[in-house]
Order: C-alpha cells, then sequence, then structure tokens
C-alpha cells in the first residue's frame, strides 16, 4: 500500500500550497511514483502542480445517477465506472493527480460511493505516496475501504483560531476511528515570536509540532500569478522548511 500523507487544514491557511510543496520534496528525492488527491470542494491542487484537472469525481458520480442506465453498449456499470475513473487521473512526471470535486447533492450515493472506494483502494497499490490535500471535514479520509493514514499533518496558522481548528482536526480523526500513524502540527507562516497564549493555543491542539514554516516570496509571486509552485528554487525558504520536518520520517532512530 502507499505510504499516505493527508494534509488538512481550514481554509486560509495554506494547505494546499504546502501538499504542493510536499509533492515536490518526494520527487526531489525519488519517493515517486506519487499519487496526489486534490479532495478539497475548493480544488486548487491541480493549479499549484501546474495540471489542468480532466474532470471530478463529483461529476463522474452525478452523471453516473443520472444516465446509469445509457451506457455503452456491452458495458457493465462497474467496467464504465472504472473506465471513466481512469480517464480522470492526469499523469506528470512522477506522479499523478486526482480531482475529487464537491461533495455529494440530495440523493442516494452509496453504490457509486462503493465503487469509488473499491477504485481508490485498487490505485493505492499501484504508488508508493498517496498525498491527499483534505478538506477540514476530512470526509474523503472517512470514506477510504483502507483508512490507515501514515502522517496526518493539521496545518495551521500562527492564530489562535485557526490552532484551534487543528485541535479539531485531530480530534475528528479519533471520532472518525482513523488509524494515524503519527499526527503532526505544521505552522505556516509563523514569522514573529509566538506569545504565551499562542503556546498554550498549541499546547491544546495535543499535536507534536513537526515544523514552523516561514512566509516565502518565491511562492507568494508565484501564486499571485497563479502560476505553479512545482519550480520552485531549492533553497526556497519553505520547501527547506517542509523537507526538514518531513527528513524525520526516514530518519533513523535514536540509540
Amino acid at each position: 500500500m502507499a505510504f499516505t500523507i493527508a494534509v488538512s487544514g481550514k481554509g486560509g491557511t495554506g494547505k494546499t500550497t504546502i501538499a504542493a510543496v510536499i509533492i515536490r520534496y518526494l520527487l526531489d528525492h525519488n519517493r515517486k511514483p506519487i499519487f496526489a488527491v486534490d479532495a478539497d470542494p475548493n480544488a486548487n491542487l491541480g493549479l499549484n502542480l501546474g495540471l489542468p484537472a480532466n474532470g471530478t469525481i463529483g461529476q463522474l458520480r452525478e452523471e453516473i445517477l443520472k444516465d446509469g442506465e445509457n451506457l455503452p453498449a456491452g458495458m457493465s456499470r462497474v467496467e464504465y465506472f472504472r473506465y471513466r475513473m481512469q480517464d480522470l487521473i492526469v499523469e506528470a512526471d512522477g506522479f499523478d493527480l486526482l480531482t475529487m470535486g464537491r461533495g455529494e447533492g440530495p440523493e442516494c450515493y452509496c453504490a457509486v460511493n462503493h465503487l469509488l472506494r473499491t477504485f481508490l483502494d485498487e490505485l493505492d497499490r499501484k504508488y508508493r505516496y498517496l498525498v491527499l490535500d483534505n478538506e477540514a471535514g476530512m470526509e474523503h479520509l472517512s470514506r477510504r475501504t483502507t483508512q490507515d493514514v501514515d502522517l496526518l499533518l493539521a496545518v495551521s496558522g500562527p492564530s489562535v483560531v485557526d490552532l484551534r481548528a487543528a485541535r479539531r482536526i485531530r480530534e475528528l480523526a479519533e471520532e472518525l476511528n482513523l488509524v494515524v500513524r503519527w499526527k503532526g502540527l505544521l505552522l505556516n507562516r509563523a514569522d514573529a515570536p509566538l506569545s504565551e497564549v499562542q503556546r498554550a493555543a498549541i499546547a491544546d491542539t495535543e499535536l507534536e509540532v513537526w515544523g514552523s514554516i516561514p512566509s516565502d516570496e518565491n511562492i507568494l509571486a508565484r501564486s499571485l500569478l497563479g502560476q505553479p509552485i512545482l519550480d520552485v528554487p531549492n533553497d526556497s525558504p519553505a520547501l527547506v522548511a517542509i523537507g526538514q520536518a518531513l527528513d524525520r520520517l526516514w530518519a533513523p532512530p535514536a540509540l
């Protein structure tokens, strides 16, 4: 199974940007192939990676529910779903991208969701790493058939509001009975010294701080222009900081 890195956080914390930089780090260290999944309804991971979406799972799900009986001749619903799912995957050098799109409407999605979970679990076996850009509610994590997560990173700005959202992410993972090997907190754009109130809020998350990501003009300039960030320089401060955070995954245990 793929080593799963799930990135979660409230809107505006830089979660999607960090997910893209994590993919850049994995590519730099030849830890591929990588399966990138944009599971945030506000889908922007493809933009950060320089890849257009070929459509979304949400659109496919609606289409099958609407026209499920009007399938190509000789093709079952399962076969058609697999065919269309494969068509949604955008291939790149060292990684592929799948965009989930918006959530469900009022119809019954049980059968389609079962097909989706089965297909995603099969894909899991074809990649070394899965990087999941997840919404704060972690809907798609809860719906995986295989719910194990190797690393759950809650991304937070230094504000108390953001940190409370990070605590809620940790609590939700526990409520969903997700099996998580490591849970960590990534502080993003935390450039100023932390106050006692902020430190108390960090402690209240009950998450180990895996890193502090500084503001990065290289990434900001690309974001303002809607440009991909995979080509940021190797000395980009955010890339260096995220690399230091993830290096601990492969560091030898202390004697």
